[in-house]
């Protein structure tokens, strides 16, 4: 995840500084602390049971800020392979939002990507007869697009969401009517519509309108649910001991690495440090959430491995 302006951190985003009770750095909160509470916890509890009835394995990947298609992607592909399945997994994403533990991912939207030219015939804005404006004429599907309601959404997913998040066009002069223009659209979807369903009910609103266009689609993860059982329970009852918080079970926010790893897993948690700062300057979390998560995390194991 880049950094920024260099200039605009208060220290070096790479050198970690712990300053006023708080450690400061990219990846801070998102998600390297994570990684260390898992280290200290697994630590403690292999000391504590050596003989335990399991086994415990790390994975950490470089690319799940990105393209996504080189990390856990291939992790799930051999596992597959090898017909091995995972019980439980524990994510740690930042899902908490006031201190750690208060909220815990049990699934994630769908993400839909698409990438929509609409076609018209560039010209001089004196003569409106000799162009085919395609700013106004994707507007009024831009519009209904906006205003569509794509489903309701269920017991736990909200309503899926579509937004717009670039439009480009013009020539750069004012009295150039371009001949195309382009936009960057995205679904954040539920489990109450598919892919399929998404992508006809787009293309047929740009139909209705007669607008010349192509569209690009990329599916960046589908929307999953975990399975409520043992897993969960630990989380709960470890987090209420540990935390002193009652737990909110969320489907909300981003996507992340859980949409590959429930091909082989299907009991899975996000449960991570406060998310206030992640992705932004001076991201940092607080020292005292080292220990809480900690100690969560041990909780946890010490329920599932006896």
């Amino acid at each position: 995840m880049p950094c920024g302006p260099l200039a605009d951190w208060l220290s070096d985003p790479f050198a970690p500084v712990i300053r006023d009770g708080r450690l400061y750095g990219r990846g801070a909160a998102d998600m390297k602390s994570s990684i260390a509470c898992f280290t200290v916890a697994v630590e403690a509890f292999v000391e504590e049971r050596p003989h335990h009835a399991g086994s415990i394995a790390f994975l950490l990947t470089s690319d799940e800020e990105g393209p996504s298609v080189d990390g856990t992607v291939r992790v799930v592909e051999l596992l597959q392979k090898r017909g091995e399945r995972l019980d439980y997994c524990i994510v740690g994403e930042p899902s908490s939002v006031k201190t750690a533990g208060d909220m815990v991912r049990v699934g994630r939207r769908g993400s839909l990507h698409a990438v929509l030219t609409v076609r018209g015939v560039q010209g001089h804005v004196a003569y409106p007869e000799q162009v085919r404006n395609p700013i106004h004429l994707v507007a009024p599907a831009l519009a209904e697009l906006a205003a569509t309601s794509w489903d309701q959404g269920n017991e736990f997913f909200p309503p899926t969401s579509f937004q717009v998040s670039n439009f480009n066009a013009g020539t750069g002069a004012d009295n150039v009517v371009p001949g195309s223009a382009s936009l960057l659209c995205n679904f954040r979807y539920s489990t109450a519509s598919t892919e399929q369903s998404l992508r006809e009910r787009f293309e047929a609103v740009l139909n209705k309108h007669g607008l010349q266009y192509e569209v690009a689609w990329k599916l960046s993860g589908k929307p999953f649910l975990s399975r409520q059982g043992r897993l969960t329970e630990a989380v709960l009852r470890s987090v209420r001991a540990h935390a002193g918080v009652e737990p909110q079970l969320s489907t909300g926010g981003g996507t992340s690495d859980g949409r590959f790893i429930i091909d082989i897993c299907p009991e899975i948690v996000e449960l991570g440090p406060v998310n206030a700062s992640i992705h932004k300057l001076n991201e940092n979390i607080e020292l005292g959430a080292f220990e809480v998560l900690s100690r969560i995390y041990l909780g946890i194991l010490r329920q599932l491995l006896p």
